[in-house]
Formats: structure tokens, C-alpha cells, sequence
């Protein structure tokens, strides 16, 4: 029988938190300090952050952080519809310590030894999903509300850092747009007086 262990949360975690989401400028710098934090508040053996092609129907590992007892990669790819994150989705189940008795036909699970499991989705502002922030574990964990409550949290922290990369990728993208529309003639499409003194200062 599987030893069942009560997760809790450390009380220095909410000073971590804070700076990892203060330095944090780009997803991979936010996401791998909330995997570690999360591996700390759940005492999963690997926490990890997954995106979902959907046109071609993979969930990718995009950053994991392992134990040495259990590894989920990064890179890994699983077509979507045989995830366990895609099941989760379907039936509202967010966590459970019997991946075998909830889902034991999935082929993954049973590859890496998946006893517990835990995720939460991402979604983009217009609700489009972005992937999953997920914890696991080969042996049985009892998750407290404040722990649900983090996976939570830290699920949304991760998604506001992906809609700002996609505002700012826009907001870029707007911007040398603009900057080639002011530097070319509109009829010839030839560069412009403007760009003519521009690269003559240069």
C-alpha cells in the first residue's frame, strides 16, 4: 500500500514568490522559480509547464523541473488526445492521488509511474488555451486548499506573462510596420525622402 503523504505550504514561500514574479521578464524566467516554488508548496517529485500545438494536436513540455526519482522532460510531446492534461480539461478532474484507478488506459502515466497528479489550465486572455501548469508525483500526495489554491495562482501568473509577450510582440510588430509605412512612398513603394536623410545621417 502507497505511504500517503499531506502536503502544506512552507511560510517562506510567499517572499520567493514575490521575487520571482518582480524579476521576471520573459516566461522562462517566470515559470521555472513558480516550478521550483510549486515542487516546494505540493512536494511533487516533478512539476512542469506544458503548450498545446492545437493544429497539429501535440502537448509539448516547454520547462520541468525533476527529482531524480521522477522525470517528465522537457520536449516531450504527447498527442492531445490521449493526455492526461486534455482528460483533466474533459471531466473537471484537477486532482487526483489514483492516476491508475482515474485514468489507467493512459500510456504515459503508466510509462513514468504516475501515482498523483495535479494541474491547473492556462488560458489566454480571450480564452484560448495555452497549456497547462501540472505536478506529479509516483506516490500518493494529499493536497491541501491552499496548495489548490497556489497551482491556482501560479497558473494565472503565467498566463498574464504570456499575453503580455503576445501585447508586446504586437505592439512591435504595429511598430516597424509603421516605421516601414513612414519611410516608403506610397505609389512607388520606393524609400522616401525621409529614408533618404535618415541613411544619409547614418
Amino acid at each position: 500500500m502507497n505511504q500517503v503523504t499531506r502536503t502544506t505550504v512552507p511560510s517562506n514561500l510567499l517572499g520567493a514568490l514575490v521575487a520571482s514574479v518582480t524579476h521576471a521578464h520573459t516566461l522562462e524566467a517566470l515559470a521555472r522559480p513558480l516550478l521550483e516554488l510549486l515542487q516546494t508548496a505540493t512536494g511533487m517529485e516533478s512539476t512542469y509547464l506544458t503548450k498545446l500545438d492545437e493544429e497539429a494536436g501535440v502537448l509539448y513540455v516547454l520547462y520541468a523541473r525533476n527529482s531524480l526519482r521522477l522525470t517528465v522532460p522537457e520536449g516531450m510531446a504527447t498527442p492531445w488526445e490521449r493526455s492526461l492534461c486534455k482528460r483533466a480539461l474533459e471531466e473537471g478532474r484537477f486532482y487526483t492521488d489514483d492516476v491508475g484507478g482515474c485514468w489507467g488506459d493512459c500510456e504515459v502515466a503508466r510509462s513514468l509511474g504516475l501515482v498523483t497528479y495535479m494541474s491547473a489550465p492556462i488560458r489566454a486572455k480571450d480564452g484560448q488555451l495555452f497549456g497547462t501548469l501540472c505536478a506529479v508525483s509516483d506516490a500518493r500526495k494529499l493536497i491541501s486548499e491552499t496548495v489548490t489554491y497556489l497551482m491556482g495562482l501560479f497558473a494565472h501568473l503565467i498566463s498574464q506573462q504570456i499575453e503580455r509577450e503576445r501585447l508586446l510582440a504586437a505592439l512591435h510588430h504595429a511598430n516597424s510596420s509603421l516605421t516601414m509605412i513612414a519611410l516608403t512612398d506610397a505609389i512607388t513603394q520606393l524609400p522616401n525622402r525621409r529614408a533618404l536623410l535618415e541613411e544619409m545621417q547614418r
